[in-house]
């Protein structure tokens, strides 16, 4: 592959020859992959909305830029740095999430958007991320002084952004965030009997949601009946992966409408237009970055670097699990983007974040004989 000499001790030489340069490329493709998705189903919706053809597809390229230039200066800095980073953005995040409450923008009933400029930025997207990273921080602070009091802190941040999300609301984010901090707590050696208390207490805050939040138990009943609730959206992706065949229509020749097909259901389009083959290399994707990280990460031996990594990829992977998920109706609708894929700035933007800072985590450290050796010959 063509790039720096390895004598090159400069930032970018370095950086080079010791980030996960495969996984790079993987995230590159993706979000290519999701350009050419976008173009492929937002005209039409950009139509129905009176608006231009290609404005989502304009609007798509205006964040992707940004987003590749996050994604490949975040995985430059040192794990130090992400540490701060991390912990900087989330402060900043929480910020911007109780203002939402003031001057925040409603959309379908809930508060999650705060418009400026003309463009509207979701900041609890930004709490994914910078939350592992804050998790990963307390914990690793709690193995390194072997005091379990500590813990109890990770669990007060996690109560507070919980109910942040909670009151806007946004539960399937809530959900999320709860499932990564227990892989987090459960990589830093969480007891059975923990296990047990978390467990208990997931299936009873689900048991509460489906009790006392309406949508939730639409959607639940739907998924569980389809028949007494309105499945539109779904019944029309499953049919366009029956239309899409093995090899798909082609680009642009879908016909199958579906109302949120550039963001929450692109992959069915993916399905209609490029058809199984085209999905099947999708997941496959996810599915290598998830299991290339965590296997890099058996080898790490810094426990914030573990623990932070394992958040941040599990966060990745399981978002991704679920958008798929719910296009291909094995789980209940759930509005919920595609990594990288999807229309949608916030999200792109917040992703290239926190990928960033997995590339930044699981860069090879040169050992001190290793930088010795580059040394050497460079001076030769």
């Amino acid at each position: 592959m063509i790039g720096p000499s390895r004598t090159d001790t400069s930032i970018v030489g370095s950086w080079w020859w010791t980030v996960d340069r495969m996984s790079l490329v993987v995230f590159i493709l993706l979000m290519v992959a999701g350009l050419i998705l976008v173009i492929a189903a937002s005209p039409t919706i950009a139509v129905s909305h009176k608006l231009d053809s290609y404005h989502f597809v304009q609007r798509q390229i205006i964040f992707l830029i940004p987003a590749v230039i996050i994604l490949l200066s975040i995985s430059m800095i040192s794990p130090e740095h992400v540490r701060r980073l991390g912990i900087i953005v989330f402060i900043f995040a929480i910020i911007l999430v109780l203002a939402t409450f003031i001057v925040g923008e409603e959309v379908n009933g809930a508060k999650r958007w705060i418009r400026i400029g003309g463009l509207g930025i979701q900041p609890s997207e930004l709490l994914k991320p910078s939350f592992v990273i804050v998790t990963a921080w307390v914990l690793a602070a709690q193995q390194r002084s072997a005091d379990p009091n500590i813990r109890w802190i990770s669990i007060l941040f996690l109560m507070t952004v919980c109910c942040l999300l909670v009151l806007q609301p946004d539960i399937g984010m809530t959900a999320r965030m709860i499932a990564t901090w227990f892989i987090q707590f459960f990589v830093a050696g969480m007891s059975f009997r923990w296990i047990g208390i978390m467990l208990a207490a997931g299936i009873t805050s689900a048991l509460l949601a489906y009790a006392f939040i309406p949508h939730v138990t639409e959607r639940i009943d739907s998924f569980l009946s389809p028949e007494i609730g309105d499945n539109y959206q779904l019944d029309k992706s499953i049919a366009a992966f029956n239309a899409g065949g093995p090899f798909g229509k082609g680009p642009g020749e879908g016909t199958i409408k579906i109302p949120d097909a550039h963001t929450d259901f692109i992959f069915a389009v993916a399905g209609e237009e490029f058809g199984l083959l085209a999905c099947l290399a999708i997941a496959s994707a996810f599915a290598f970055l998830v299991l290339r990280t965590l296997f890099r990460l058996m080898r790490e031996t810094d426990y914030f670097i573990l623990l932070a990594g394992s958040g941040l990829i599990v966060q990745f992977g399981l978002q991704a699990a679920i958008n798929i998920g719910v296009n291909l109706r094995l789980l209940p609708a759930k509005g919920m983007t595609l990594p990288f894929i999807s229309y949608g700035g916030s999200s792109l933007l917040a992703i290239a974040f926190g990928m960033g800072m997995l590339l930044a985590l699981t860069r090879r450290r040169i050992s001190s004989l290793e930088s010795r050796w580059i040394l050497g010959r460079s001076v030769l």
